[in-house]
């Protein structure tokens, strides 16, 4: 924690100094804030059953990190408080999202990063939160973090009462639904806690009922290695066949679950520009992605979350869903051209899409 110091609890009134905390977040950007204690033991137990169970798949730093993830003391030490923060970041329209889905000419890219990469941007201001919180109490001890480090976010979000965790396994909230990010400040100020969330999906299935790959197992329960968003962004690896066809036109994540949730009527579209789709990623034609260069990709995809998963791993999904595309000359020509310059993983996934036209041709 940068800036330790044990005397910061005696200047504030911690009643009070929360109350600015929840105002400074809101003039930065943020939908709500809350504080939580460190009490993960009933999510640490589902964790390790998770774990257990092998629906991690290839993520094996879950696994690594040990308890750490599940005992923020343990990870950053002195912490005895967490708090988090969500701030929105759907833009456009979910029916327009939802009829994407049924082009199979287009290219569907999670809404959550069709803009700047969220890491930064919440980071930054989660950085001048805590530089208000300095300017009050002085140094004090905390740490940020973005989806950044071995961190059971939306527990931790549900206990400070910004939501409850769905049987997607996504945070929602009954006033703005689940189209939000999430960010910590863990610190060591014993700040006065919020009361958790509670579950409101009831009898409702949507979610499981939606999801193309059967990845929801069981209700709050997510099998990792048949979730699409796996497949196409934490797998480096060839896209198991099985599910090549079930993945459709979605080259990058899946937003199935929180497309066709209910709770998501009340959510609001952002007004952070930042999160405002570039390069046309909200509805870009599947061959114009598919023949950029590598060149290209690096350019347009500088401040991007897609930037993560590489070229190949790009390419390799934009194959798969050209694969699951209607038969068209413009298709297969597409397909046909790049076969020679992609590398043999790739290779195999433009096999296998030419493989599917021509079975349409038959």
């Amino acid at each position: 924690m940068p800036g330790h110091d044990d005397t910061h609890a005696d200047k504030p009134n911690l009643d009070a100094l929360k109350a600015d905390i929840l105002a400074w977040s809101t003039e930065l950007g943020f939908q709500q804030t809350g504080i939580t204690d460190i009490d993960l033991r009933d999510a640490e137990a589902r964790l390790d059953q998770w774990l257990e169970a092998g629906y991690h798949g290839s993520m094996d730093y879950m696994q690594r990190h040990g308890h750490r993830r599940s005992r923020p003391a343990d990870l950053v030490a002195g912490t005895v408080r967490v708090i988090a923060a969500r701030m929105d970041y759907f833009t456009g329209s979910q029916s327009a999202a939802r009829d994407l889905l049924d082009d199979g000419s287009r290219a569907y890219v999670s809404r959550y990063a069709l803009g700047r990469d969220y890491h930064k941007v919440l980071r930054r201001r989660l950085q001048r939160l805590a530089d208000r919180i300095a300017s009050a109490v002085g140094e004090f001890g905390y740490r940020v973090f973005v989806d950044s480090g071995p961190v059971l976010e939306k527990p931790l979000a549900e206990k400070a009462g910004l939501g409850w965790i769905g049987k997607h396994s996504n945070l929602l909230n009954s006033r703005d639904g689940s189209w939000f990010f999430l960010g910590e400040i863990y610190t060591d100020l014993p700040l006065p806690v919020d009361t958790p969330a509670s579950a409101h999906c009831g009898s409702c299935r949507a979610c499981i009922d939606v999801c193309p790959t059967g990845a929801i197992v069981e209700p709050y329960v997510v099998d990792a290695r048949r979730c699409i968003s796996y497949l196409t962004i934490e797998n480096r690896d060839a896209i198991p066949e099985t599910f090549r066809k079930a993945i459709g036109n979605r080259v990058y994540g899946c937003d199935d679950c929180q497309l066709f949730c209910p709770w998501n009527k009340f959510a609001r579209t952002t007004g952070e520009a930042d999160f405002e789709a570039r390069h046309n990623l909200d509805e870009a034609a599947l061959t114009d992605l598919f023949a950029w260069d590598e060149a290209t990709w690096e350019t347009r995809m500088a401040g991007s979350a897609i930037r993560r998963i590489g070229f190949d791993a790009w390419q390799r999904n934009i194959a798969v869903a050209l694969g699951n595309a209607t038969t068209t000359p413009a298709v297969v020509a597409a397909l046909r051209e790049r076969r020679d310059t992609v590398s043999p993983m790739v290779r195999e996934h433009v096999d296998w899409a030419l493989a599917q036209h021509e079975q349409q041709g038959r």
